[in-house]
Protein backbone atom coordinates (compact mmCIF):
# COMPACT_ATOMS: atom_id res chain seq x y z
CA UNK A 1 0.00 0.00 0.00
CA UNK A 2 1.20 3.24 -0.82
CA UNK A 3 0.22 7.07 -0.76
CA UNK A 4 0.65 10.53 -2.38
CA UNK A 5 0.41 13.21 1.32
CA UNK A 6 0.73 16.91 0.56
CA UNK A 7 0.44 19.23 3.54
CA UNK A 8 2.96 21.47 5.99
CA UNK A 9 4.41 18.39 8.04
CA UNK A 10 7.63 17.17 6.97
CA UNK A 11 9.34 14.59 8.41
CA UNK A 12 12.86 15.26 9.33
CA UNK A 13 15.40 13.07 8.47
CA UNK A 14 18.67 15.09 8.55
CA UNK A 15 20.11 18.79 7.84
CA UNK A 16 18.62 19.11 4.79
CA UNK A 17 14.80 18.03 5.59
CA UNK A 18 15.48 20.41 8.81
CA UNK A 19 15.86 23.38 6.20
CA UNK A 20 13.13 22.85 4.41
CA UNK A 21 11.21 22.31 7.46
CA UNK A 22 11.95 25.74 8.64
CA UNK A 23 10.93 27.32 5.73
CA UNK A 24 7.44 26.96 5.86
CA UNK A 25 6.37 25.73 2.64
CA UNK A 26 3.97 23.34 1.70
CA UNK A 27 5.66 19.94 1.01
CA UNK A 28 4.68 16.18 -0.50
CA UNK A 29 5.06 12.62 0.21
CA UNK A 30 4.86 9.24 -0.52
CA UNK A 31 3.90 6.71 2.26
CA UNK A 32 4.44 3.41 2.02
CA UNK A 33 2.45 0.50 4.26
CA UNK A 34 2.86 -3.20 4.56
CA UNK A 35 0.45 -5.50 6.27
CA UNK A 36 3.03 -7.88 6.54
CA UNK A 37 3.85 -9.16 10.90
CA UNK A 38 6.82 -7.20 12.02
CA UNK A 39 10.12 -9.24 12.15
CA UNK A 40 10.57 -11.33 15.11
CA UNK A 41 12.88 -10.38 18.11
CA UNK A 42 16.70 -11.47 17.79
CA UNK A 43 16.99 -14.93 19.70
CA UNK A 44 18.80 -14.08 23.52
CA UNK A 45 22.13 -14.93 23.18
CA UNK A 46 22.97 -18.48 24.44
CA UNK A 47 23.68 -19.02 27.84
CA UNK A 48 27.21 -18.45 29.81
CA UNK A 49 27.65 -21.98 31.49
CA UNK A 50 31.46 -21.44 31.69
CA UNK A 51 33.39 -18.53 32.71
CA UNK A 52 37.15 -17.93 34.27
CA UNK A 53 37.75 -16.66 37.47
CA UNK A 54 40.38 -15.64 39.66
CA UNK A 55 40.46 -15.89 43.14
CA UNK A 56 42.71 -13.34 45.50
CA UNK A 57 43.37 -15.12 49.05
CA UNK A 58 45.00 -13.67 51.85
CA UNK A 59 46.47 -16.98 53.44
CA UNK A 60 47.62 -14.48 56.53
CA UNK A 61 47.59 -11.17 56.86
CA UNK A 62 50.08 -9.45 54.27
CA UNK A 63 50.19 -12.16 52.33
CA UNK A 64 48.52 -12.84 49.03
CA UNK A 65 48.16 -15.57 46.37
CA UNK A 66 45.87 -15.30 43.74
CA UNK A 67 44.09 -18.46 41.86
CA UNK A 68 43.22 -18.80 38.27
CA UNK A 69 40.22 -21.21 37.93
CA UNK A 70 37.41 -21.69 35.74
CA UNK A 71 33.46 -21.71 36.93
CA UNK A 72 31.02 -23.73 35.19
CA UNK A 73 27.51 -25.16 35.40
CA UNK A 74 24.76 -27.34 33.54
CA UNK A 75 22.18 -24.79 33.60
CA UNK A 76 23.14 -21.35 35.54
CA UNK A 77 23.61 -18.60 33.12
CA UNK A 78 26.25 -16.62 34.56
CA UNK A 79 25.43 -13.55 32.08
CA UNK A 80 21.77 -13.10 33.95
CA UNK A 81 21.39 -11.58 37.12
CA UNK A 82 19.52 -12.51 39.82
CA UNK A 83 16.05 -10.95 38.09
CA UNK A 84 16.80 -12.17 35.09
CA UNK A 85 18.70 -8.78 33.86
CA UNK A 86 21.30 -9.58 30.99
CA UNK A 87 24.91 -8.07 31.41
CA UNK A 88 26.17 -6.60 28.95
CA UNK A 89 30.13 -6.52 28.52
CA UNK A 90 32.22 -7.64 31.28
CA UNK A 91 31.19 -7.52 34.89
CA UNK A 92 32.59 -7.96 38.40
CA UNK A 93 31.44 -10.77 40.69
CA UNK A 94 32.00 -11.58 44.51
CA UNK A 95 31.81 -14.89 46.12
CA UNK A 96 31.30 -14.85 49.73
CA UNK A 97 32.05 -17.93 51.79
CA UNK A 98 30.38 -17.57 54.80
CA UNK A 99 30.96 -20.09 57.67
CA UNK A 100 30.68 -20.59 61.21
CA UNK A 101 33.51 -19.71 63.54
CA UNK A 102 37.17 -21.75 62.40
CA UNK A 103 35.34 -24.69 60.65
CA UNK A 104 35.61 -25.08 57.03
CA UNK A 105 33.95 -28.00 55.44
CA UNK A 106 33.92 -29.06 52.22
CA UNK A 107 31.43 -32.15 50.52
CA UNK A 108 32.62 -34.08 47.61
CA UNK A 109 32.32 -37.04 45.73
CA UNK A 110 34.68 -39.37 43.18
CA UNK A 111 36.84 -42.60 43.18
CA UNK A 112 40.43 -43.21 44.47
CA UNK A 113 42.93 -44.29 41.98
CA UNK A 114 45.76 -46.42 42.00
CA UNK A 115 49.07 -44.92 41.82
CA UNK A 116 49.82 -45.97 38.55
CA UNK A 117 46.40 -44.68 37.50
CA UNK A 118 47.04 -41.09 38.41
CA UNK A 119 47.13 -38.61 35.56
CA UNK A 120 49.91 -35.97 35.14
CA UNK A 121 47.30 -33.57 35.53
CA UNK A 122 46.83 -34.69 38.82
CA UNK A 123 50.30 -34.08 39.81
CA UNK A 124 52.01 -31.15 41.63
CA UNK A 125 55.40 -29.71 40.56
CA UNK A 126 57.35 -29.25 43.59
CA UNK A 127 59.42 -26.54 41.97
CA UNK A 128 55.88 -24.91 41.16
CA UNK A 129 54.50 -25.26 45.06
CA UNK A 130 57.94 -23.58 46.50
CA UNK A 131 57.42 -20.83 43.90
CA UNK A 132 53.69 -20.13 44.89
CA UNK A 133 55.04 -20.02 48.73
CA UNK A 134 57.82 -17.29 47.68
CA UNK A 135 55.23 -15.21 45.86
CA UNK A 136 52.91 -15.02 49.06
CA UNK A 137 55.34 -13.95 51.12
CA UNK A 138 56.10 -9.94 50.57
CA UNK A 139 59.43 -8.65 49.90
CA UNK A 140 61.00 -7.59 53.20
CA UNK A 141 64.38 -5.60 53.87
CA UNK A 142 65.82 -6.98 57.17
CA UNK A 143 67.89 -4.16 58.57
CA UNK A 144 70.08 -3.96 61.42
CA UNK A 145 71.22 -0.91 63.36
CA UNK A 146 74.22 -0.66 65.64
CA UNK A 147 75.80 2.10 67.68
CA UNK A 148 79.10 2.71 68.96
CA UNK A 149 79.57 5.88 71.30
CA UNK A 150 83.10 6.76 72.66
CA UNK A 151 81.26 7.43 75.96
CA UNK A 152 77.98 6.62 77.52
CA UNK A 153 75.22 9.40 76.23
CA UNK A 154 71.41 9.37 75.86
CA UNK A 155 70.12 9.77 71.78
CA UNK A 156 67.02 9.91 70.08
CA UNK A 157 67.57 7.67 66.73
CA UNK A 158 64.58 8.36 64.21
CA UNK A 159 63.75 6.30 61.17
CA UNK A 160 61.67 8.11 57.89
CA UNK A 161 60.59 5.76 55.80
CA UNK A 162 59.58 6.97 51.98
CA UNK A 163 55.87 6.68 51.11
CA UNK A 164 56.66 4.02 48.72
CA UNK A 165 57.92 1.84 51.70
CA UNK A 166 56.19 0.76 54.68
CA UNK A 167 57.77 -0.30 58.64
CA UNK A 168 56.42 -3.70 58.76
CA UNK A 169 58.51 -4.88 62.61
CA UNK A 170 60.36 -3.21 65.07
CA UNK A 171 62.52 -4.43 67.77
CA UNK A 172 62.31 -3.15 70.68
CA UNK A 173 59.25 -1.96 69.33
CA UNK A 174 59.96 2.06 68.25
CA UNK A 175 57.40 5.19 69.41
CA UNK A 176 55.53 5.99 66.64
CA UNK A 177 56.00 9.89 65.78
CA UNK A 178 53.68 9.79 62.31
CA UNK A 179 52.69 7.37 59.32
CA UNK A 180 56.06 5.58 58.37
CA UNK A 181 58.31 7.70 60.97
CA UNK A 182 59.18 6.26 64.34
CA UNK A 183 61.40 7.13 67.18
CA UNK A 184 63.66 5.14 69.65
CA UNK A 185 64.98 6.52 73.32
CA UNK A 186 68.55 4.88 74.15
CA UNK A 187 71.04 4.95 76.16
CA UNK A 188 74.18 4.06 74.42
CA UNK A 189 77.41 2.63 75.66
CA UNK A 190 81.08 2.46 74.43
CA UNK A 191 80.63 -1.21 74.23
CA UNK A 192 77.79 -1.30 71.92
CA UNK A 193 75.35 -1.87 74.64
CA UNK A 194 71.82 0.20 73.96
CA UNK A 195 69.48 0.69 76.55
CA UNK A 196 65.99 1.05 75.29
CA UNK A 197 63.64 3.08 78.16
CA UNK A 198 60.31 2.24 76.60
CA UNK A 199 60.20 -1.68 76.93
CA UNK A 200 63.46 -1.97 78.93
CA UNK A 201 65.49 -4.17 76.93
CA UNK A 202 69.05 -4.18 76.22
CA UNK A 203 70.43 -5.09 73.50
CA UNK A 204 73.47 -4.81 70.83
CA UNK A 205 71.58 -3.71 67.65
CA UNK A 206 68.02 -2.19 66.96
CA UNK A 207 65.86 -4.43 64.42
CA UNK A 208 63.56 -3.31 62.03
CA UNK A 209 61.81 -4.64 58.57
CA UNK A 210 60.66 -1.94 55.95
CA UNK A 211 58.76 -3.54 53.06
CA UNK A 212 58.52 -1.77 49.53
CA UNK A 213 55.55 -0.96 47.66
CA UNK A 214 54.67 -4.51 45.04
CA UNK A 215 54.32 -2.44 42.46
CA UNK A 216 57.35 -1.30 42.17
CA UNK A 217 59.47 -4.07 42.67
CA UNK A 218 60.90 -5.49 39.28
CA UNK A 219 63.61 -8.24 40.42
CA UNK A 220 65.37 -7.22 36.54
CA UNK A 221 65.77 -3.66 37.05
CA UNK A 222 67.00 -3.77 40.68
CA UNK A 223 69.49 -6.32 39.67
CA UNK A 224 71.06 -6.10 35.92
CA UNK A 225 74.08 -6.75 34.20
CA UNK A 226 74.42 -2.58 34.27
CA UNK A 227 74.50 -2.71 37.81
CA UNK A 228 75.15 -5.82 39.75
CA UNK A 229 77.11 -9.03 39.43
CA UNK A 230 75.83 -12.66 39.11
CA UNK A 231 78.19 -15.98 40.68
CA UNK A 232 77.27 -19.60 41.63
CA UNK A 233 76.41 -19.93 45.79
CA UNK A 234 79.31 -21.87 46.26
CA UNK A 235 81.39 -18.45 44.88
CA UNK A 236 79.08 -16.49 46.29
CA UNK A 237 79.49 -16.77 50.16
CA UNK A 238 83.57 -16.48 50.30
CA UNK A 239 83.01 -13.24 47.62
CA UNK A 240 80.74 -11.46 49.92
CA UNK A 241 82.66 -12.48 53.16
CA UNK A 242 86.06 -10.63 51.08
CA UNK A 243 84.05 -7.38 50.39
CA UNK A 244 82.52 -7.43 53.58
CA UNK A 245 86.10 -7.18 54.98
CA UNK A 246 86.81 -4.50 52.56
CA UNK A 247 84.03 -2.76 53.86
CA UNK A 248 85.60 -2.61 57.40
CA UNK A 249 83.42 -5.15 59.09
CA UNK A 250 84.71 -7.43 61.80
CA UNK A 251 85.09 -10.95 61.73
CA UNK A 252 82.55 -11.06 64.23
CA UNK A 253 80.06 -8.56 62.14
CA UNK A 254 80.52 -10.11 58.77
CA UNK A 255 80.18 -13.91 60.07
CA UNK A 256 76.98 -12.75 61.54
CA UNK A 257 75.81 -10.99 59.33
CA UNK A 258 76.31 -14.25 56.49
CA UNK A 259 75.15 -16.71 59.15
CA UNK A 260 72.02 -14.84 59.50
CA UNK A 261 71.24 -15.02 55.93
CA UNK A 262 72.53 -18.48 55.05
CA UNK A 263 69.33 -19.52 54.47
CA UNK A 264 68.12 -17.31 51.73
CA UNK A 265 71.29 -17.26 50.03
CA UNK A 266 71.19 -21.42 50.25
CA UNK A 267 67.57 -21.32 48.51
CA UNK A 268 69.24 -20.55 45.18
CA UNK A 269 72.02 -22.06 43.20
CA UNK A 270 73.23 -18.87 41.57
CA UNK A 271 72.85 -15.41 42.67
CA UNK A 272 72.84 -11.60 41.56
CA UNK A 273 73.95 -8.96 43.94
CA UNK A 274 74.49 -5.63 44.23
CA UNK A 275 75.26 -2.31 47.26
CA UNK A 276 73.07 0.75 47.10
CA UNK A 277 74.74 4.04 47.56
CA UNK A 278 74.10 6.27 50.72
CA UNK A 279 71.79 8.23 48.62
CA UNK A 280 69.63 5.66 47.04
CA UNK A 281 69.07 4.51 50.99
CA UNK A 282 68.18 7.70 52.30
CA UNK A 283 65.88 7.94 49.39
CA UNK A 284 64.37 4.83 50.89
CA UNK A 285 64.24 5.07 54.70
CA UNK A 286 66.52 8.37 56.24
CA UNK A 287 67.95 8.19 59.60
CA UNK A 288 68.54 10.90 61.73
CA UNK A 289 70.21 11.05 65.33
CA UNK A 290 70.23 13.52 67.87
CA UNK A 291 74.26 13.76 68.13
CA UNK A 292 76.41 15.62 66.34
CA UNK A 293 78.63 14.81 64.50
CA UNK A 294 77.64 10.98 63.85
CA UNK A 295 79.53 8.60 61.40
CA UNK A 296 76.89 6.55 59.16
CA UNK A 297 78.02 3.19 57.71
CA UNK A 298 75.06 1.73 55.68
CA UNK A 299 75.56 -1.66 53.62
CA UNK A 300 72.31 -2.33 51.86
CA UNK A 301 72.56 -5.24 50.27
CA UNK A 302 69.82 -6.55 47.32
CA UNK A 303 70.15 -10.35 46.02
CA UNK A 304 67.77 -12.54 43.98
CA UNK A 305 68.46 -16.05 42.77
CA UNK A 306 68.90 -17.01 39.22
CA UNK A 307 68.51 -20.25 36.90
CA UNK A 308 71.16 -21.06 34.86
CA UNK A 309 70.01 -19.22 31.81
CA UNK A 310 69.98 -16.24 33.36
CA UNK A 311 73.37 -16.90 34.56
CA UNK A 312 74.29 -16.51 30.95
CA UNK A 313 72.55 -12.64 31.03
CA UNK A 314 75.92 -11.72 33.32
CA UNK A 315 78.15 -13.11 31.20
CA UNK A 316 80.66 -9.98 31.30
CA UNK A 317 79.25 -8.89 35.12
CA UNK A 318 80.48 -12.40 37.16
CA UNK A 319 82.57 -12.75 40.33
CA UNK A 320 86.00 -11.72 38.25
CA UNK A 321 84.22 -8.38 37.16
CA UNK A 322 83.26 -7.76 40.78
CA UNK A 323 86.06 -8.69 42.45
CA UNK A 324 86.85 -5.28 40.18
CA UNK A 325 84.77 -3.04 41.69
CA UNK A 326 85.22 -0.76 44.34
CA UNK A 327 82.79 -1.24 46.60
CA UNK A 328 84.14 1.37 49.51
CA UNK A 329 83.20 4.22 46.92
CA UNK A 330 80.01 2.96 46.08
CA UNK A 331 78.82 2.21 49.07
CA UNK A 332 81.08 6.07 50.82
CA UNK A 333 83.17 3.85 53.36
CA UNK A 334 85.23 6.61 55.16
CA UNK A 335 88.23 5.46 57.45
CA UNK A 336 86.82 7.61 60.22
CA UNK A 337 84.19 4.59 60.58
CA UNK A 338 87.03 3.04 62.31
CA UNK A 339 87.83 6.13 64.57
CA UNK A 340 86.94 5.05 68.28
CA UNK A 341 86.46 8.83 68.98
CA UNK A 342 83.66 9.45 66.97
CA UNK A 343 79.93 8.41 67.41
CA UNK A 344 79.63 5.77 65.00
CA UNK A 345 75.96 4.41 63.31
CA UNK A 346 76.76 0.93 61.32
CA UNK A 347 73.41 -0.41 59.63
CA UNK A 348 73.84 -3.50 57.59
CA UNK A 349 70.11 -4.26 55.19
CA UNK A 350 69.27 -7.42 53.57
CA UNK A 351 66.55 -6.99 50.63
CA UNK A 352 65.96 -10.37 48.77
CA UNK A 353 63.48 -9.85 45.40
CA UNK A 354 61.84 -12.60 43.36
Amino acid sequence: MQQLVAGPYIYLTGEDSYQIAVMGVQGLRVEIGTDAPPPPDEPPPPPVLEMPATFNLELVPGQHVALDTTVSSDELDMARMEDGTMVDGLFWGKLNIVHDGDKHEMEFSGTRLQSDEIAPDFMFDSRVVAKLAVATKPTTAKCHLSILAPSQQYCDVVLTLNPLWKLAVTWPPAESLAENKVKYFLRVHPGGALEHFESEMVSTALYYEAQPDPSMVDPNDYIAPRNGYAMSFRDFIPHLMNVLDQLGMSLHARTNFINNNMSAFSAHKNIAYRFLSPSKIAAAIDISVTTDPCMFTRLFLIFRGLNDDDVGMFAGAGEKEAIQVNWREIVGWSENSKDTTLFRVLETSVLEVT
